[in-house]
């Protein structure tokens, strides 16, 4: 799995993201570009803002997802077409291409500039404490996986 540490690795996911436009079609699935795109920021949302701190798991739900998604989520292994979503990653509404593309952009910078020593042990939303390998692991699978949905 490729490292979204390096600025290389995210110059590359920026790259694919830039030839994306507001017309580009998926090759499977539900969402337009743009709720795409902003589905692609609910887990940046997760670490820099408090948006979804209703939603932060606890306890046995926290334990739950420890025990049956975590290894899905931050593992090594692809996701699979048109697997479910949690609740928080379900957009549905319209979005704007550009605001969204630009937004998810800027947290993928923020990432890289605040670099890996940041997340080693840092507290995930759903997940407790993640591995710097595993917050890159689930940032770059879940970009690439829609990338790849939206053909770049």
């Amino acid at each position: 799995m490729k490292n979204v540490f390096e600025q290389s690795v995210t110059e590359e996911l920026v790259a694919r993201i830039e030839k994306l436009t507001p017309d580009t079609r998926p090759k499977w699935g539900k969402m337009n570009v743009g709720q795409m795109l902003a589905h692609l920021s609910v887990t940046y949302e997760f670490v820099y803002t408090d948006k979804h701190e209703a939603t932060k798991a606890k306890g046995f739900k926290k334990f739950i997802l420890k025990l049956l998604a975590k290894n899905t989520v931050c593992g090594d292994k692809p996701y699979p077409k048109n697997g479910r979503t949690a609740p928080q990653f379900l957009i549905t509404d319209e979005r704007e291409f550009a605001t969204e593309k630009a937004r998810l952009i800027e947290f993928m910078n923020k990432v890289v500039a605040d670099g890996e020593a940041k997340f080693d042990g840092m507290e995930s939303h759903s997940f407790g404490a993640l591995t710097k390998t595993e917050w890159s692991n689930m940032f770059y699978k879940h970009a690439d996986h829609h990338l790849g949905q939206f053909g770049v």
